[in-house]
């Protein structure tokens, strides 16, 4: 395994006296990335309660693409705090709340008329779309996909394509979910080349609607537009738009979630922009409010509107700190151009990971959509055996050691990849990089 070697000499009292509480604490379930505790961040740099400081490349998990504490953020929730905290949206509503669903309406793809309804969460998102689709087409099925992700509830867990750890001992599940093959073109299915994976997966969706159900039976498909946690999976550029074209002939209502994706991540504001297509409906979340609890489901009138009233809400939905947090958000968007920086950041990145794909026979494969960018680590690139999942861990834990925050994803856990905030400067962009880079070194000649 890699060794414990530091870039500097990191203190780790406090955390690790912290790390006993939490253990005595905290049930173990909650996914541990690092046994550091976080005391203060900045932009894309954070600082641990023994005063070390670290280059985050997790961006909260993909919730902080216009950084951590942007200043405009911050003195917007100050500003509401002093107003009022929460009121409920179903008691008395306010004027911010309708002001984000309006930003997202405008931002959101589609000339149709549309709404938008806040949330908490992206699986509250997920849910309440699934509750619109039903209500509209009076029909009871939802398709989704292998190594989606779309939430911890039920129904969003049922919808995951991926069992352990998610899944694993939580059954049974919602009815009426159907699951299709994603196209995953590093990883086809047995007997499939590369070339064939469009035309394979189409095919197979298809055959779930004939032979798992019926298409009339169906409400909604649910996809990612690029896959977040299935380990930054990008289709084929054929697959949305063929997903597009079998909802349109049967009726099915097309639910894109881009909790992950969305809001610049992809160099555009919505990972669906890239493949021409126009959901139904799309669920958001994550960098919609900068850290601040905020989801939504925006999308076409008629479909939202056939959910009677009471149908959908909640006690915290849309809460005012939450709103303006999420008002300076768009603002942010525009004014420092952060869908344009995201591209300029995904092209260091870019680069960067094709150097170590040339440099490291096990890295397999790197990929991505504008900053939303990942390597897959391979034992033999002839096989593709992924690394094993303790490698991989041993991989990050040396890259925290070094200051550098980063997280795994996808089926075998082997794949590095990067939610760096999009306001992080070109210098600490790649202070990562070379980090990332003398982490993979050590591990070509120990690991």
């Amino acid at each position: 395994m890699l060794k414990e070697k530091k870039i500097q000499a990191y203190k780790t009292d406090k955390s690790k006296k912290l790390w006993s509480e939490r253990e005595r604490l905290v049930p173990k379930a909650p996914y541990p990335y690092t046994h550091l505790f976080i005391e203060s961040a900045k932009g894309a740099t954070v600082r641990d309660v023994d005063g070390n400081s670290y280059i985050d490349f997790s961006g909260g998990i993909g919730v902080l693409n216009v950084g951590h504490n942007h200043p405009k953020v911050v003195a917007a929730i100050r500003e509401q705090l002093e107003k009022l905290i929460h009121i409920c949206f179903h008691v008395m509503p306010y004027e911010s709340y309708l002001k984000v669903c309006e930003r997202l309406i405008a931002v959101a793809p589609g000339r149709f008329p549309k709404k938008a309804i806040l949330f908490n969460s992206g699986a509250e998102a997920v849910e309440n779309a699934v509750k619109a689709a039903k209500a509209f087409t009076k029909r009871q099925g939802v398709v989704s996909f292998d190594l989606g992700f779309h939430g911890r509830t039920y129904m969003a867990l049922t919808l995951t394509g991926k069992d352990n750890p998610y899944r694993a001992g939580f059954g049974p599940f919602v009815p009426e979910v159907y699951r299709a093959p994603y196209p995953y073109s590093y990883r086809p299915p047995e007997g499939v080349s590369p070339e064939e994976v469009n035309r394979y997966c189409v095919g197979a969706l298809e055959r779930v609607l004939t032979i798992q159900t019926s298409p009339h039976k169906v409400a909604a498909i649910i996809v990612e537009a690029l896959q977040g946690e299935g380990g930054f999976v990008v289709p084929t550029p054929g697959f949305l738009p063929a997903v597009r074209k079998i909802c349109d002939k049967y009726g099915i209502v097309l639910i894109l979630d881009e909790i992950q994706s969305g809001f610049g991540r992809t160099g555009k504001m919505f990972a669906v922009e890239h493949f021409g297509v126009v959901p139904d409906l799309m669920t958001v979340a994550k960098s919609l409010a900068a850290g601040m609890p905020l989801s939504g489901v925006v999308g076409r009138t008629d479909i939202l509107d056939s959910v009677d009233v009471g149908g959908m809400g909640g006690t915290y939905g849309g809460n005012p700190l939450s709103c303006a947090a999420a008002l300076a958000v768009f603002e942010i968007f525009e004014k420092e151009n952060l869908v344009s920086r995201a591209g300029e950041v995904g092209k260091i990145i870019e680069d960067r990971f094709k150097e170590f794909k040339k440099r490291f026979d096990f890295v397999g494969e790197e990929r991505g959509l504008g900053a939303m960018r990942a390597i897959e680590l391979v034992k033999n690139r002839d096989t593709k055996e992924p690394i094993s999942e303790e490698d991989a861990k041993g991989l990050l834990a040396a890259c925290a050691a070094r200051g550098l925050i980063l997280l795994k994803a996808g089926l075998h856990n082997n794949v590095l990849r990067t939610l760096v905030p999009l306001t992080v400067t070109d210098a600490e962009l790649e202070k990562g990089l070379d980090i990332m880079e003398s982490v993979l070194e050590e591990y070509k000649v120990g690991g």
